[in-house]
């Protein structure tokens, strides 16, 4: 029997919350009494994570499906593994650590019986987070309204309908970043606040580094803005070293500089930025046969128990 929703949890070093994690979701869905699975992806934790998956699915073999990764892909990859193999109408991804209370499903199952939308975010009225985390979010959140054009209200707490996620398994790149194809695929989005909870565990899996990374990533495979900066940069760098270079041709004229210092700056100037204009331009085609030729998966499976 298809069940009518799938919870999607990426996994990674939550052996202490995973049993909690199943227990509280198993209850809301009970009281709904709507049919659910859970599909729960190790993205190759470094505890036992694994070990209590298998234990759950023992316990619970008709309801679980727990999948293991070769090594660490990141969270959205492990998330779009949990969308392939989820066999729910609708989709509900919600993280490992019990921040978001499972017990807050019910708001975005009742936000798209109103709406009828194609995806519903949970967000945060305030995060449980330090002052740090809280600012690089909001970072990552204002970059994105302004690179991707997006909302900028995202979270990892979402509801997804299966036409969705249809189209998003038809991309295979390296690099996931679902939230930007969620957007490229549908404007019909809602959003209903839910509570955020400090974690009760271990520290979060994503350290600053981390988060400059995958902000890096974001940047790099899902826009063209370094390049176009340096496509502009070149352009602008060329006019000044022309002004600058009349300037010298003017000073050599009107002073008598000595010969040879005034040709010299110039060239040095001009062929830089007209170097740096044509790596611009290059770098744009390049980056477009790039992300055509990059047929590497998202993920790959170590272990897999349905």
């Amino acid at each position: 029997m298809t069940p009518e929703y799938s919870v999607i949890v990426p996994v990674y070093n939550s052996e202490l919350t995973l049993s909690e994690l199943y227990d509280r979701t198993a209850a809301v869905f009970a009281d709904s009494r709507f049919s659910f699975e859970m599909v729960f992806v190790d993205d190759y934790s470094q505890d036992n994570s694994w070990e209590v998956l298998k234990q759950l699915k023992k316990l619970h073999p008709g309801s679980i499906t727990a999948i293991k990764l070769a090594k660490n892909f990141g969270q959205h990859n492990a998330v779009f593994c949990g969308m392939e193999h989820a066999k729910g109408e609708l989709m509900i991804t919600i993280d490992d650590d019990l921040q978001v209370p499972p017990e807050e499903i019910s708001k975005l199952i009742q936000v798209y019986k109103e709406m009828d939308a194609d995806l519903v975010y949970g967000y945060f009225g305030k995060k449980k987070h330090s002052f740090v985390r809280n600012i690089g979010s909001y970072l990552i959140k204002k970059s994105s309204r302004i690179l991707l054009n997006s909302p900028g209200e995202g979270s990892s707490f979402r509801l997804i309908t299966a036409g969705l996620a249809a189209n998003i398994l038809k991309h295979q790149q390296h690099f996931m970043y679902i939230d930007e194809l969620f957007l490229w695929y549908t404007s019909n989005i809602a959003f209903t606040e839910v509570k955020h909870q400090k974690r009760p565990t271990h520290r979060s899996g994503y350290s600053t580094w981390k988060l400059f990374q995958l902000s890096a990533n974001i940047v790099i495979y899902y826009t063209a803005v370094p390049l176009r900066v340096m496509t502009f940069g070149g352009f602008t760098l060329s006019v000044l070293s022309f002004i600058v270079g009349i300037r010298f041709i003017i000073n050599k004229m009107a002073h008598d500089v000595p010969l040879g210092y005034t040709s010299l700056i110039v060239a040095v100037l001009f062929s830089t930025s007209i170097i740096m204009l044509c790596l611009g331009l290059i770098g744009e085609y390049l980056s477009r046969i790039y992300q055509v030729q990059n047929k590497k998966p998202p993920y790959s499976i170590k272990n897999i128990l349905q």
